[in-house]
């Protein structure tokens, strides 16, 4: 029986055929119409109910739910979705939209859409993937995120989870130094498509409406961001945009919760005056999951020029980030996964995520974690029964 994994995305990707609301898919370079031109769609894969509950049954790092093996799992049907369409839109792309009042904005019927989805008890999470992935790539990690967090043991059973996926077009080609370069150089650049993103949903959340301008009801639920490896590139681009168009002297709060899993920044990224270091202000929370073992940032480590990753150690200094910046170590929890890379989609750094969403504190006897040092924001993973 077909299990139907419907996701939300925007991407600021070339898409593939003539059509562009009804495309075959999307490339690895940028939108025919700019770096900062956004689709906002929907797509569905038709998945094989049976393999999937197979997989989430399987134990990885001591829980149930093997998430890299659900993405490979989607890799192979991600290609051909079983749906696959963008919401329409009438616009100059050439203007700004302040200035094309009556217009069709295919991110209005998107955040409409998202919003129905809330209203029905959900969470929304925001996926921003990182190097080294193309488009079916991207939408296999989105989907087993999904699938992921909504089966994990540890969840309320009560609220579901929806990924939204932000898609920039990274080259998908494993060849070091030459693709990683490349790589963040349009990660850059992409942020700042995230950040007209943002901003988007910052207008939407001000005024609450539908694409005709009927007024929708709050939906009491939470918007979070999930960022991962170079994806955390995107965001420090992303905060450098908002900073610039945003009034006043602090940044609007988007998101409840913002992850920053095997972050592929500097290691001092969080703290005052560097790149991210006004990030506290998007959210209620910032927690960064760091591996010491993580292979591919320690190539990233080599090609650029040594300098330590956030995800590899955490934050250079703890003690002076804002408190609502917190780092939880995950190298007694993770040792089977690809690389040691993705393991946000696995075992208990999967659970952290899934009780930050679902209102745990962090400092709750829940946690599968325990305080590394006499600060109240540095936390290790611990494997133990549930």
């Amino acid at each position: 029986m077909d299990k139907l994994v419907r996701l939300f995305y925007a991407t600021n990707r070339a898409h593939n055929g003539r059509d562009a609301l009804n495309p075959r898919g999307y490339g690895a370079g940028f939108s025919h119409q700019g770096v900062e031109n956004l689709r906002f769609g929907t797509l569905t894969l038709a998945a094989d109910s049976g393999e999937i509950d197979r997989l989430l049954n399987l134990r990885v790092d001591g829980l149930p739910g093997d998430g890299e093996g659900l993405a490979r799992y989607f890799q192979r049907i991600a290609s051909r979705p079983r749906s696959l369409s963008a919401f329409a839109e009438t616009l100059d792309p050439g203007l700004p939209d302040s200035v094309q009042p009556g217009t069709r904005f295919g991110s209005r019927s998107f955040f409409a859409a998202l919003h129905a989805e809330m209203a029905a008890a959900a969470d929304v999470v925001v996926l921003v993937h990182g190097f080294n992935v193309s488009w079916v790539d991207a939408v296999a990690s989105a989907a087993a995120l999904e699938v992921s967090l909504n089966a994990n043991p540890l969840r309320n059973h009560s609220r579901a989870v929806r990924v939204v996926l932000f898609s920039w077009p990274s080259d998908g080609v494993a060849l070091p130094f030459v693709s990683y370069r490349s790589d963040r150089t349009e990660a850059h650049a992409s942020g700042y498509a995230l950040a007209r993103g943002l901003l988007k949903l910052r207008d939407f959340l001000d005024v609450l409406t539908d694409p005709e301008g009927n007024p929708l009801p709050p939906c009491g639920q939470r918007v979070h961001l999930l960022c991962h490896s170079m994806g955390v590139h995107v965001l420090e681009a992303a905060l450098e945009r908002l900073v610039a168009f945003t009034p006043g002297s602090s940044l609007p709060r988007l998101f409840e919760h913002i992850f920053l899993c095997a972050a592929d920044v500097d290691d001092n990224a969080l703290e005052r005056s560097a790149p991210l270091g006004m990030l506290h202000e998007l959210g209620r929370s910032v927690t960064v999951y760091h591996h010491a073992g993580d292979k591919a940032l320690q190539t990233a480590v080599l090609t650029k020029a040594r300098v330590e990753r956030l995800g590899t150690f955490g934050c250079a200094r703890p003690a002076i980030v804002h408190h609502k910046v917190h780092q939880v170590d995950c190298a007694a929890v993770v040792g089977a996964g690809f690389m040691e890379h993705a393991y946000h989609l696995w075992g208990y750094a999967n659970a952290d995520i899934r009780q930050s969403i679902d209102g745990v504190p962090h400092d709750a006897a829940a946690r599968f974690r325990y305080a590394a040092r006499e600060l109240p924001n540095v936390w290790c993973l611990e494997a133990r029964s549930p």
